[in-house]
């Protein structure tokens, strides 16, 4: 055979990686268990005292880390508590929905600085990445406003935008962003930026912020489902955001799921189960900008055709709960999303009682099975904006390859 071979192998690492490995893992402790003195670091990563203060006073240089006041527990050198700088470093999200554009910054602790969106013009994504940009520049500014030394401690910007991503449309769906994905729009926004910018699917994100804020705080294995003008899931297995091959891994609206007394002809199930299929039973624009104020009130009044409505959405979740549960054995599922608050408590309670699964058993995860998570039309974007945190902090394997 002519030319090089092509070999496959897994990437390696050496003792940099391994080093870098052991920050992100002394991070990752103190942002979930909030201040802990070197023993307790020591005790926890299993990592040598030594080991800890060099790493300590390593992430200590770099604005990372700092000291309480010292501690004294019993007997003993009085402790000395280290917690992360919130200023150490700051990420932007931004969300792109269907006809709306939110941005967000965070800095170290998930704490928001700033919170600014838009209205997405008609003319697509030429005209609307102009519209983006300027937003972002907007919050730029006024973060430099809160803090003149933010500029130099961003880490990168998250993206959230509804997917799937890249694949050949199976059917007519006016829903899905065709355009936007066929637009050079990252390379748009990391131009006019300046930024390490990273893409991901609206679901997520909104994963990605319940680990931060919500349910999943602390947990290793969990499956957000994103309930918003589409219909999706967030992975979170091992600890790590599943993607896929292809950034598509959780794109459950697009089953093509029976239940009893559907037709013949089955739509995709975020076609029933979705605030856009919400929208179109109560005739509603989904651009409203009070549309969560609107179905709300809708939800509070009631009506046979509602609540009809509710109980076959409950339905489809019940069994799409129950396969989630099947395939990935999760500690706990979250419904959450774009949603109102009433509404994702009324769909949890209404998928009570759940299918029989493998994660009906006597000595189960101290979580529920199903519980509600973040009702917030911010969710995406604060989950967009913890991605390029999580991505130069957090202990993923991945961090540890070489890039080959």
């Amino acid at each position: 055979m002519d030319g090089i071979r092509s070999i496959r192998a897994k990437s390696g690492t050496n003792l940099g990686g391994a080093s870098a490995h052991n920050r992100r893992i002394m991070i990752d402790a103190l942002r979930v268990n909030g201040a802990l003195s070197r023993a307790d670091l020591a005790r926890a990563t299993g990592l040598t005292p030594q080991a800890v203060s060099n790493i300590i006073e390593e992430l200590a240089r770099d604005g990372l880390v700092r000291s309480q006041a010292s501690v004294r527990k019993g007997r003993g050198q009085p402790a000395t508590p280290y917690q992360l700088v919130p200023e150490g470093a700051f990420a932007i999200g931004l969300q792109i929905d269907r006809h709306v554009t939110r941005t967000v910054i965070v800095n170290l602790v998930g704490d928001v600085l700033v919170q600014m969106e838009a209205k997405l013009p008609p003319g697509g994504p030429a005209q609307g990445v102009v519209v983006i940009l300027d937003l972002i520049r907007k919050a730029r500014n006024a973060l430099t406003a809160q803090a003149p030394e933010a500029e130099k401690r961003l880490v990168g910007l998250g993206v959230a935008m509804p997917g799937p991503f890249g694949i050949n449309t199976l059917y007519d769906d006016p829903w899905m962003m065709t355009a936007w994905q066929n637009f050079p729009l990252m390379d748009r926004i990391a131009e006019g930026t300046g930024l390490e910018a990273a893409l991901q699917n609206d679901a997520a994100a909104a994963a990605t912020a319940e680990r931060l804020l919500g349910a999943a705080h602390g947990l290793d294995h969990a499956i957000c489902i994103y309930f918003g003008y589409g219909l999706g899931a967030g992975l979170i297995l091992n600890g790590e955001l599943y993607g896929g091959a292809h950034a598509n891994a959780g794109e459950i609206g697009m089953i093509l799921a029976l239940v009893p007394g559907d037709g013949p002809d089955v739509e995709p199930l975020e076609h029933y189960a979705s605030m856009a299929a919400l929208c179109k039973l109560l005739d509603f624009d989904p651009s409203e900008p009070e549309l969560f104020a609107m179905i709300t009130d809708a939800i509070l009044r009631g009506g046979p055709k509602l609540e009809q409505w509710m109980d076959s959405v409950a339905e489809r979740l019940r069994r799409t709960v129950q396969i989630l549960e099947s395939i990935f054995d999760p500690q706990t599922i979250i419904l959450c999303g774009g949603a109102p608050r009433v509404l994702i408590d009324r769909l949890v309670e209404k998928v009570e009682p759940l299918l029989p699964s493998i994660a009906e058993r006597s000595r189960r995860y101290p979580e529920a099975r199903l519980q509600a998570g973040l009702a917030d039309p911010w969710s995406a974007a604060l989950g967009a904006a913890a991605e390029p945190i999580a991505r130069t902090f957090d202990p993923r394997f991945s961090a540890i390859l070489k890039t080959v």
